[in-house]
């Protein structure tokens, strides 16, 4: 019997022997290597996770090391001196083999690491026995330290959480580094029973038996002497640390997916990173998106949609957009967006940071802020002379556009064979003020300011202010009035220039992005620069003051408190803005009409009712509510006085005061600007998460028709037709309007 055994013993350790030698460890499991990116708002709580799997891998030095205990207690004491497989626990899975019995599952932290990493989840006997020569080789090629954080990474813990990191956001919402050790206890019990325990905070079955493995995890930590038996009860003392409520990932519905692209763009922007790499996850973004400023920026368009359009009664109401952004004017941050009806209704483009929407008389202040820092040529051959806020210019309709020279410039459409701007009426305006003529948006002014200012210093100050060259249609005077096209975001950024007293701060949406442990650099918060001096920003700004309080902006004073601001609106209604500011906060929103099918701005007349659009209404409306929703609980704070700027020069080359011609009304209908049928451009999509840029047309300034023929130009001015009754509609279509 002895020999018998003998016999049997030594032929179970050749067979081990052998088998151990013929063991090669495979390749890790792709699904266990798969990982998602992690986006947060701006105070730190998960957005959402973009991925299969809700995974980001830590470095074992992230995760607290009394947590690290908290696992081993509970699951393998004898960890750090075991040679991978407990020796016990495989002579009785061998023995319930042998005897029929039920397969028993491993029970060290590398088995279960192997388990999880290299092998399936199935409960048979030739898994187990791979399982087994596995760890041991596992065990002598790869430091402890390895197989515990590849355990950490790969365990399942419910909730759609792999890895301690997704698992401490799932229910504790913080990060696996600020886990406490009570927390982690409750952690580790979620690794035998995650699909029961991960309703802890709402079955009370499920807490019951959380608690008691909670306090088995405790007992555990006394037993290895990583607490003490007072550090324990003072946990015990303090209450089972109940998970926070259960809520999934939101996915790229809403206004999300809008978030998460523009995010995106930002990384690769300031990274190496691809598209393609980005795709392959595990990183974690943080972004300087609000999540209430979001959510009230979202609401507020809404609350407008339904108030006015009602595209299934009324089919001028079909296809209407409406793209906002919300920057912070001291720090360049983009705290809100509103990129369309949402990724899940199939609108991918994000309209905040789409071009090809011209901008109408929300350019003028760049007009303005040029004017008062390089002065006008008024008078030919003569240096640039002064400007200010009370220079005198002609505000007449149809007046020749002159050039530095004093030369009128031609028009070959024109019967005269020269270039006459239109007001859109024959209203008698006489000299104004470009205040008045700021508030009241009036266009022949401006075009004349421009053209004697020069394109090359109007385009320096956008430039400066934040606008993008590539969005300037710099080549016609309509230039000076609105035919340039630039996004939301670059729109609220020039003005956010003029919020902070002359500071540009490049707009950004990401302040830190971390992989695999370590945090990228290229995320620091952008400096400001000094891009035009304070006074003429305050100058700017106390112009703008006026177009709320007594100018085409007045449906802006709902917001109840100090605001400045700017309407726009083009030729044919094309496009409605609303641009404006306090010195917490300054919102662009953008209203136009697109069908999906079709490239091309269309006119907005009849939307909601109202017989011409106007960016005084329903935009201003959408940014009133936003504002006031934004800035609830927030001080009143007051705009810096405006500067005395001494002695302006008028357009005929005198000082003011100067007798004005006569005028005939105190506030003229709106003027709007005239562009040339948009020409599409097409650039392809971006890859497998739908980044598209779909056609996107390039205005140029056109000719309308008229006495005399030449340049329409334009820009905004107040509603002039009654307030249409309130509907109720869905959400617009959606659009394809694109790009960067």
């Amino acid at each position: 019997m002895s020999g018998t055994f003998l016999l049997f013993v030594v032929g179970l350790l050749g067979l081990f022997g052998y088998a151990y030698a013929t063991t090669t460890i495979p390749g890790a499991n792709p699904n266990t290597q798969a990982q998602s990116n992690a986006f947060y708002w701006s105070d730190g709580s998960v957005m959402t996770t973009q991925g299969a799997t809700n995974r980001q891998n830590v470095d074992l030095a992230q995760v607290p090391k009394l947590v690290r205990w908290d696992f081993l207690a509970a699951e393998n004491a004898t960890f750090y001196s075991d040679p991978g497989v407990d020796t016990q626990g495989m002579l009785r899975a061998v023995y319930h083999m042998a005897t029929g019995g039920e397969v028993q599952s491993g029970s060290t932290i590398t088995q279960q690491f192997v388990k999880n990493t290299y092998l399936s989840q199935d409960q048979s006997v030739t898994r187990k026995l791979r399982e087994i020569m596995i760890s041991l080789k596992i065990g002598g090629q790869m430091s402890k330290q390895q197989i515990l954080q590849g355990y950490l990474n790969t365990c399942y813990y419910g909730r759609d959480a792999y890895g301690i990191e997704a698992a401490a956001r799932a229910y504790y919402h913080v990060h696996a580094s600020q886990l406490t050790v009570s927390q982690g206890a409750f952690i580790a019990a979620t690794v035998n029973e995650p699909s029961l325990l991960m309703h802890a905070d709402t079955d009370p079955q499920a807490k019951a038996q959380a608690k008691a493995r909670w306090t088995y995890v405790l007992d555990r930590m006394v037993k290895t002497h990583k607490l003490t038996d007072a550090q324990e009860q003072q946990y015990l003392a303090a209450g089972f640390p109940t998970p926070k409520p259960y809520t999934p990932s939101a996915g790229m519905a809403g206004q999300t997916g809008y978030l998460v692209q523009t995010a995106e763009k930002y990384v690769e922007a300031h990274t190496s990173l691809t598209d393609q790499q980005l795709g392959h996850g595990g990183y974690q973004i943080y972004t300087t998106f609000d999540k209430k400023k979001v959510s009230a920026l979202s609401t507020s368009v809404t609350a407008m949609e339904r108030k006015h359009l009602d595209p299934q009664h009324r089919s001028a109401d079909k296809d209407v957009q409406v793209g906002a952004a919300s920057i912070d004017p001291s720090t360049g941050a983009i705290v809100a967006l509103y990129g369309g009806p949402g990724w899940n209704t199939g609108h991918w483009t994000d309209n905040a940071d789409a071009t090809g929407v011209p901008v109408g008389s929300t350019f003028k202040p760049v007009d303005l802020a040029a004017a008062l820092d390089h002065g006008a040529v008024v008078s030919p051959g003569q240096p640039a002379a002064p400007v200010t806020p009370d220079s005198k210019f002609d505000g007449d309709d149809g007046i020749t556009i002159k050039n530095r020279q004093g030369q009128e410039l031609p028009d070959a459409k024109d019967p005269t064979g020269l270039l006459h701007q239109r007001n859109d009426v024959s209203t008698k305006w006489g000299y104004v003020t470009l205040r008045k003529a700021m508030e009241q948006s009036v266009n022949t002014p401006y075009v004349q300011l421009g053209e004697y200012v020069g394109y090359d210093n109007v385009e320096g100050e956008a430039l400066k202010a934040g606008l993008l060259r590539t969005t300037l249609q710099y080549d016609t005077p309509g230039f000076y009035i609105g035919t340039s096209t630039p996004s939301a975001i670059r729109m609220a950024d020039a003005y956010a220039t003029f919020d902070d007293g002359g500071v540009q701060h490049e707009p950004y949406s990401v302040t830190k992005v971390v992989a695999d442990g370590r945090q990228l650099p290229g995320f620091d918060r952008p400096k400001g620069t000094t891009a035009m001096p304070a006074s003429t920003a305050d100058t700017v700004t106390d112009v703008l003051r006026g177009v709320v309080e007594h100018g085409t902006g007045t449906n802006a004073q709902a917001l109840g408190r100090p605001a400045a601001g700017k309407t726009g609106t083009t030729d044919d209604y094309k496009s409605a803005w609303f641009i404006g500011y306090t010195p917490q906060l300054t919102t662009a929103v953008s209203m136009f009409k697109e069908d999906p099918k079709n490239a091309g701005l269309q006119s907005m007349q009849g939307v909601g009712g109202y017989a011409k659009v106007f960016g005084a209404d329903m935009p201003t409306e959408v940014w009133t509510g936003y504002m006031t929703a934004a800035l609830r609980g927030q001080p009143v704070q007051q705009f810096p006085p405006a500067p005395q700027l001494g002695q302006s020069t008028d357009e005929y080359g005198a000082p003011s005061p100067t007798p004005s011609a006569t005028v005939a009304q105190s506030t003229p209908p709106a003027t709007p600007t005239a562009l040339a049928t948009p020409t599409p451009t097409t650039a392809p999509c971006r890859g497998h998460r739908k980044h598209c840029v779909s056609p996107s047309p390039t205005d140029t300034a056109g000719t309308t028709a008229g006495p005399g023929g030449g340049l329409l130009g334009g820009t905004t001015g107040g509603n002039t037709s009654p307030s249409p009754t309130p509907t109720t509609s869905t959400p617009a279509p959606t659009s394809v309007r694109g790009g960067p």
